[in-house]
């Protein structure tokens, strides 16, 4: 049986790139597979995992007759990958992406892209993981997990069609959104609990008695801090890119913090009992789902 994709290029072989390939192989949806990033230690480090079978040299020849493109470098490196590739990319090879935030990247594609902004299907994969680089890449990343597709205006229905293909080939379970409901939902349930994450850890390191503090730290600690091992560069793009809501999001999540903090400045165990309640409920009833 002939495989789905018989050439596919990505740019970014860390653990969405990198996992991405390896699933695709898995399946045997995949002749080959052609990568480019920033490392060469990087690149050799996945021919030798096999995530890939050759490590590109020459942009214009490799993406001219790949069949589809994957850009999974952080989103603010995709501006210029997208100037890089359009000039080249062939009439039929399609262009996705792993970025978690789609307003800004959708805004280089139209910058970037020309008449090539058709053949471009924004997508991201709902499958991070706080390790990076291409050791962290699994065939099973995406087993399961959602990925957003958002598709643009120009888009045809066969092209969406086709990269919903390949994510649901990885194992994933795809869905659509359009690009500005995808920031929102994202700057609330993902984005926001990253930088929460990053900065009470950011907190208790800036203190006197941090090592203190630290040692004692449980499980609860761990559980609210595992993101903050996170790619520190990619996050910084994230909430630059979606600054809009992520301002909002920290708002609304300020103005929570200080009916907590009346609560407990007024003995209001009713108040605290009340919120922890809700808060519960909501958990207990989505982990059900």
């Amino acid at each position: 049986m002939q495989p789905a994709f018989r050439k596919v290029v990505i740019f970014g072989v860390g653990l969405i790139g990198g996992s991405f390939s390896l699933a695709l192989r898995r399946e045997k949806a995949v002749s080959e597979v052609v990568g480019f990033g920033r490392s060469q230690a990087t690149l050799d480090e996945a021919k030798r995992l096999g995530i890939l079978d050759r490590i590109g040299s020459d942009v214009a020849s490799e993406v001219s007759d790949a069949d589809l493109v994957l850009l999974a470098t952080p989103v603010a490196q995709m501006a210029d990958l997208f100037a890089r590739i359009a000039p080249h990319l062939g009439a039929h090879t399609l262009v996705t992406d792993g970025g978690s935030t789609k307003g800004d990247v959708v805004a280089a594609a139209r910058a970037n892209l020309g008449d090539k902004l058709a053949q471009f299907i924004p997508a991201h994969p709902i499958a991070g993981a706080e390790k990076s680089g291409a050791a962290a890449a699994m065939a099973e990343l995406y087993q399961g997990r959602r990925v957003v597709l958002t598709p643009l205006p120009e888009n045809s229905k066969e092209s969406v069609a086709r990269v919903r293909k390949a994510w649901e080939e990885c194992g994933a379970n795809v869905s659509e959104l359009t690009a500005q409901q995808h920031d929102e939902v994202f700057a609330a349930v993902s984005h926001l609990p990253h930088l929460l994450s990053f900065a009470l850890v950011h907190d208790l390191a800036q203190r006197d008695n941090r090592d203190l503090l630290l040692s004692f730290a449980a499980g609860g600690f761990r559980d609210f801090t595992r993101i903050a091992a996170s790619s520190p560069e990619m996050w910084r793009d994230i909430c630059l890119a979606n600054r809009d809501a992520m301002l909002r999001e920290l708002l609304q999540y300020a103005n929570e913090l200080h009916v907590l903090y009346q609560a407990l400045e007024q003995n209001d165990a009713a108040k605290l009992e009340e919120v922890f309640s809700e808060a519960r409920k909501v958990r207990s009833a989505w982990t059900q789902q």
